[in-house]
């Protein structure tokens, strides 16, 4: 009788300590940060319990996370900039930066665009405030052209690979992996990438209520993410290979992807804020973000929970 008390009270006191344990809500891209982390072993001895969710976009994630549904995730620049332009209560605790090789604007193969000067006119596949957006964008302002020199046509991924291939567009202003299966396939050719006009920035991100609440949690993801990317980053064939597997696409895309995105994490300091200002105020100057919502780096950037210093120093 007495064994049985005892078993009792320690399954009560385990069902205690389920209920109290911390849960971090973490929202994921496929192939993204779990395929990464779980790739890299870093994910073992966890003090909380990790719940995943995946997304098809950084959009949805981050609809998410304004909802409450997720507390973090992962996201490029523009979409988060536009997310904390719209109230999205939300901020970046690390910084990545990556080369931007595969962030581009694709004619096709036999198309006569040699330049940006020459899409004057021409109609442009992207998603609408996307880091493929941006990319135009930048590319136009570094041509000294304005914004309405092309038409933009707005369409998810798929639909503007179609577009392309049709001919239905000029152009396709995409990011990994699409740039680098359409140029593997010998399907189109990069007309501009990102390089020296777009910053190369990602986020982890977390809503301003967990960022209060769940504070040691999402450091020690942050810590445990920057790991899994520097060993990534030394080597990039094994995730590559997992990627693969995951996607269903050839082992060459993620491969030529990741070989020369080279993924680091970055301490959130003056250049990552002045960068992420620079984003600001193109989407301002283009009218995509009024200036009366335009958001101030420094207070979507919090660099005083810097997860990733301890790495990257």
């Amino acid at each position: 009788m007495r064994a049985l008390i005892a078993l009792l009270a320690l399954l009560a006191f385990a069902g205690i300590a389920r209920a109290d344990e911390t849960v971090l809500r973490v929202g994921d891209q496929r192939g993204n940060a779990r395929a990464l982390m779980e790739s890299a072993g870093v994910l073992a001895d966890l003090p909380y319990r990790l719940e995943w969710s995946e997304f098809p976009a950084a959009a949805p994630l981050l609809e998410a996370l304004n909802a409450g549904a997720i507390d973090a995730g992962g996201v490029g620049d523009a979409p988060f900039t536009f997310a904390a332009a719209a109230g999205v209560p939300v901020k970046a605790f690390v910084a990545f930066r990556n080369k931007q090789d595969g962030l581009a604007i694709l004619v096709a193969k036999d198309s006569p665009i040699r330049n940006v000067a020459d899409l004057i006119g021409k109609s442009i596949a992207t998603n609408r405030g996307s880091i493929g957006h941006q990319v135009v964008l930048a590319a136009l302002e570094e041509a000294g052209l304005p914004a309405n020199a092309v038409t933009l046509r707005f369409l998810p991924p798929a639909d503007a690979k179609i577009a392309l291939a049709s001919g239905s567009v000029d152009a396709w202003a995409t990011w990994e992996p699409y740039t680098s299966t359409a140029e593997l396939a010998g399907l189109a050719r990069v007309v501009r990438d990102g390089n020296g006009i777009t910053p190369g920035l990602s986020f982890a991100v977390a809503s301003d209520a967990a960022l209060k609440t769940k504070r040691a949690q999402l450091a020690d993801f942050g810590r445990r993410l920057v790991k899994a990317r520097e060993w990534a980053l030394k080597d990039p064939a094994p995730y590559a290979a997992v990627w693969s597997k995951l996607i269903g696409l050839p082992e060459t895309v993620p491969l030529r992807w990741f070989s020369r995105a080279e993924y680091r994490a970055v301490p959130i300091d003056d250049a990552v804020i002045a960068d992420e200002q620079r984003n600001i105020d193109l989407y301002v100057r283009s009218g995509l973000i009024p200036a009366a919502r335009a958001p101030r780096a420094e207070l979507i950037l919090d660099r005083s929970f810097e997860p990733a210093a301890a790495a990257v120093r």
